[in-house]
């Protein structure tokens, strides 16, 4: 079926239903920032999701959302989103992001998600419990509402929730995987399946957290995205 240009360039909102998934999940679990969200005058039940084109080339699957993500209501905003976005502008265009809406706009053009769509206090990791709670709705997004298979991961804990609801055997082979020299520039195929039964499978482009307290590979990061973004997009 030949598509027209216009849900091409239109991100998937949530459908009603998954919105209020999302919102029931949320009412039921402690640690959300509620204090930001009030700060910026925001629903601290709405998920903050990007999505994208369902048809989008790439995805890009962080931890979870920060202060700037929930004052603009959007995933990959904050500092460490910014230079995802201008490192992907730089590779698109042969030019340096001119600001921040142009880097605001790119997003639509790829799918953006996390592993709980909500800020947790003091920026701190959500624990084991709350990602396994909300694991089965962020893969059925992955799943349904995205028809790609490329996923450039950022960070270990975003690496490692692919193995969540997985065999013993996959979660060793992630863990295994992460120890290796090359896992920023080789990648790690993985299926994934909804309670469904639906089933699809993916490969994960593992990148170091863009986060100028990962003091390792901050520096790095823009090359090492550059790379995987040839691999991927030309």
């Amino acid at each position: 079926m030949k598509a027209t240009s216009k849900p091409k360039r239109d991100p998937i909102p949530l459908d009603q239903a998954e919105r209020e998934a999302f919102r029931a999940l949320a009412s039921e679990i402690e640690g959300v920032d509620v204090s930001v969200y009030q700060k910026f005058d925001k629903d601290p039940l709405e998920p903050i999701i990007g999505l994208g084109r369902a048809d989008a080339p790439l995805a890009f699957f962080g931890r979870d959302p920060g202060r700037e993500e929930v004052r603009y209501g959007e995933p990959f905003i904050g500092s460490g989103g910014q230079l995802v976005r201008r490192v992907l502008y730089q590779h698109l265009h042969g030019e340096e992001m001119p600001d921040f809406e142009a880097g605001r706009a790119l997003g639509q053009a790829f799918f953006w998600i996390n592993t709980v769509p909500y800020k947790p206090l003091g920026n701190r990791a959500w624990s084991m419990t709350i990602k396994r709670r909300f694991h089965p709705l962020m893969r059925r997004l992955l799943i349904d509402n995205w028809h790609g298979r490329d996923i450039v991961t950022l960070g270990r804990e975003a690496f490692l929730w692919f193995g969540m609801e997985q065999p013993r055997e996959v979660r060793q082979q992630l863990e295994a995987y992460w120890q290796r020299e090359d896992r920023f520039t080789a990648h790690f195929n993985i299926e994934l399946a909804t309670e469904q039964g639906a089933t699809r499978a993916f490969r994960l482009h593992p990148l170091p957290h863009p986060s100028p307290r990962n003091l390792a590979w901050f520096k790095r990061f823009p090359a090492l995205l550059e790379a995987r973004l040839q691999q991927l997009l030309d």
